[in-house]
């Protein structure tokens, strides 16, 4: 399929996590970016992913549709990035996953473009989940707007800037249990973010067919224990595991969700009682990276290139040979 260039793209989101690596994706590709977000200033890093001039910042805000118009005045297509984990003041799940989402899509089918929209794996209006709840609301309001969209839904993202493997490696780095909710058997499929980057690019270039959902997943599905010990092997220190009933993990996070910056809420407690994989259903239909054409990334490939940092000695520390041993565990009644 022939692939358009040279686009005027709205990207909504584009200063966070996946944002900085779906506009250097789109500025490879020859696009003329415009990177909406709440604080432009927090997203002059942005243009040196690009030639002078190819990259700019304006403010937008999805709790208010005009805002989101005026960033799409002049566009070829538009980008929707927006998601948060945990909510905050007016920053909820419904303002941005849901309302959000269809004030993007309203606007881009007012404007006649096309129209990606990052979700994510788990999204599901029964779901018990809040934040799931509101992804597939988001995306059925996308879908309604511009049938042509394309929906993609990535499993656990990791990469440099992640949250995650770095927030559990920095926590290894002091303390000498690492917690596993319900035991840590949940599944997920981790991601590379520049690989999820990829897929936002070759939709916006027409390389799949819209009005779909495809899910991205990596090659390794594992359990939210596997993921820990990878992590610990890559910064080679030992740690035990401390196993949390998920009816205790859910009453810390009552009182922890008062606290700024909220190490967990309830939401992520149901959350992390469900699987985050590709379904059987997106595999049988090609609904996949494998139509992009992509091979996504192992864990191994890339966590040695950021956590090293959380080695005993940093990138100084000497190869220890591979410890076989399980972590102990420990558990709470």
């Amino acid at each position: 399929m022939k692939v358009d260039t040279r686009k005027q793209v709205t990207v909504f989101g584009g200063s966070g996590f996946l944002g900085r690596y779906v506009v250097h994706a789109l500025a490879q590709r020859g696009h003329r970016i415009r990177v909406a977000c709440r604080r432009p200033d927090l997203a002059y890093h942005l243009q040196i992913a690009g030639r002078l001039g190819q990259i700019q910042a304006i403010q937008a805000n999805l709790r208010h549709p005009w805002s989101v118009g005026r960033a799409l005045e002049g566009s070829d297509h538009a980008v929707n990035l927006v998601g948060i984990l945990s909510e905050s003041g007016a920053q909820t799940f419904s303002a941005l996953q849901t309302e959000g989402a269809g004030h993007v899509a309203e606007a881009a089918a007012k404007a006649g473009i096309g129209l990606v929209h990052v979700s994510a794996i788990g999204a599901d209006p029964n779901s018990p989940s809040l934040y799931a709840r509101s992804k597939a609301e988001g995306e059925a309001r996308v879908l309604s707007a511009v049938p042509g969209a394309v929906i993609l839904r990535p499993s656990l993202v990791f990469g440099a800037e992640d949250q995650f493997f770095n927030r559990f490696a920095d926590m290894a780095r002091l303390s000498p249990v690492l917690p596993l909710i319900g035991g840590g058997q949940t599944r997920f499929q981790p991601v590379f973010v520049n690989d999820v980057a990829r897929a936002v690019a070759g939709a916006v270039d027409g390389e799949v067919a819209g009005g779909r959902i495809y899910e991205l997943g990596g090659p390794e599905a594992m359990s939210f224990r596997a993921l820990m010990e990878e992590m610990l092997r890559v910064i080679e220190r030992r740690r035990r595991f401390v196993s949390i009933p998920v009816g205790l993990a859910a009453s810390l996070a009552g009182w922890l969700k008062a606290l700024p910056g909220a190490p967990l809420t309830p939401d992520q407690v149901v959350q992390l009682q469900i699987d985050n994989v590709v379904s059987d259903a997106a595999k049988a239909e090609g609904r996949t990276f494998e139509a992009f054409g992509i091979a996504p990334r192992t864990l191994d490939a890339v966590l040695p290139t950021y956590l090293v940092r959380f080695r005993p000695q940093g990138q100084f520390t000497k190869p220890q040979p591979h410890d076989d041993r399980p972590a102990e565990d420990e558990s709470i009644a």
